[in-house]
């Protein structure tokens, strides 16, 4: 376990030179400060605000992690169409309730079926880690799956109504394998088609394996 970890940090590192991301974290803040924050942020383009029970962190995101978000979506509206699957996106929108303390920014998010308030599914890019609990975060906000990419490849967490022990460390959250809101969709060829260098090619195959 703790060369995995090494070799994440290490990865990281590597990449936080090659392609920085800015992150400023603080805490005591209260809520009435972070929405001022997010007031006079506005839609400035380049950042990102996580906030949970008094920590803020605001995220400038690399060229690679904007590069990942947008494949992802885009591999991911062409399944939408090809599935015949009604969605609703929400993007980055700002997702924040302050009865439980917690607002963030996720890189992409959706209904599925039918529009609701809170995204069933949040995508969240990992390029360099934060400080901040994300698992707990979209517990508070009921978000039924999360999936992170980190390292070139998915990690797929989905929300249990109730928390046998082996779920605790992650807040509620089962590892799976596969998506339960999107049982069909084939994550190992997905996760070949984002990590394509070549956006087109990409698409068109991924689209062909649809079809």
């Amino acid at each position: 376990m703790l060369t995995i970890e090494l070799d994440t940090l290490l990865k990281e590192q590597a990449l936080q030179r090659q392609d920085p991301e800015e992150r400023y974290i603080t805490d005591t803040v209260n809520w009435k400060q972070y929405e001022t924050l997010l007031d006079r942020i506005g839609d400035a383009a380049g950042y990102r605000v996580t906030y949970l029970d008094g920590v803020l962190e605001i995220m400038s995101p690399s060229r690679r992690h904007q590069s990942r978000k947008t494949s992802i979506g885009d591999l991911l509206l062409i399944y939408f169409v090809e599935a015949d699957i009604e969605y609703f996106p929400f993007g980055s929108t700002t997702l924040r309730q302050e009865e439980k303390s917690g607002g963030t920014e996720p890189d992409e998010a959706y209904c599925i079926g039918t529009d609701k308030e809170f995204p069933d599914l949040v995508i969240e890019v990992i390029v360099t880690s934060g400080s901040i609990n994300k698992l707990e975060l979209y517990r508070r906000l009921n978000v039924r799956e999360v999936w992170f990419w980190r390292n070139e490849r998915f990690s797929i967490y989905h929300l249990r109504e109730e928390i046998p022990v082996e779920f605790v460390s992650n807040c509620g959250y089962e590892l799976i394998a596969n998506s339960e809101l999107l049982p069909e969709l084939d994550i190992e060829l997905l996760t070949e088609c984002v990590k394509n260098p070549h956006p087109l090619a990409a698409a068109k195959a991924w689209r062909q394996n649809l079809s």
